[in-house]
């Protein structure tokens, strides 16, 4: 087969037609899109212009496909370090400030030093600043609220809260399955 572009993923759709996530935002290389199709697990839904050939054929490289079996979502968020992050919205809690994931840590609210708990209850997102700052003391100690109180958030509000991140790359094909806060074209 010819070389195609890196630039062409394609968005994964579960049956149902929405996206299996929205951050990160569920795409595949065109190589496993491809796959797929082959494997027969994938409906093509749209295709990009591109093409990629063998001897014997040519395929349009698909830009959005659809998973033949439904995937449910689990209702439960897996507690990861990354989904802390998304359900405070990459906002320190401490001074409010939006960071990039490189640059945040996770803070127990009430320290571990102190019998707190590493659980979504207790944990918030702290920019390296602020978390160094606190340390081990008490919120009352040293004078600070939370910008939310941190909660235990189900997959269902992870996904909505990604839905206000789009990503860099946003092919128009799409368009019809994501939806972002963005003003629609007449």
């Amino acid at each position: 087969m010819v070389l195609a572009s890196n630039n062409c993923p394609a968005l994964v759709l579960n049956a149902d037609y929405q996206p299996l996530s929205y951050f990160p935002l569920s795409t595949w290389s065109w190589k496993d899109a491809l796959k797929a199709v082959f494997l027969e697990r994938v409906n093509v839904v749209s295709e990009y212009n591109q093409v990629v050939r063998s001897p014997s054929i040519e395929l349009k490289l698909p830009s959005v496909v659809s998973l033949k079996d439904y995937i449910p979502l689990p209702e439960r968020a897996a507690f990861t370090r990354f989904n802390v992050f998304l359900r405070d919205k990459f906002v320190c809690q401490y001074c409010s400030k939006s960071f990039k994931v490189e640059e945040l840590t996770f803070d127990h609210v009430i320290p571990k030093s102190r019998g707190g708990k590493t659980t979504w209850e207790n944990v918030v997102t702290a920019c390296r600043r602020c978390n160094t700052l606190k340390g081990n003391k008490s919120l009352k100690k040293i004078g600070v609220k939370l910008k939310s109180s941190p909660i235990t958030p189900n997959n269902f509000q992870l996904k909505e809260i990604g839905r206000m991140f789009p990503p860099n790359f946003l092919h128009q094909s799409w368009n019809d399955f994501l939806y972002w806060d963005s003003e629609l074209e007449p």
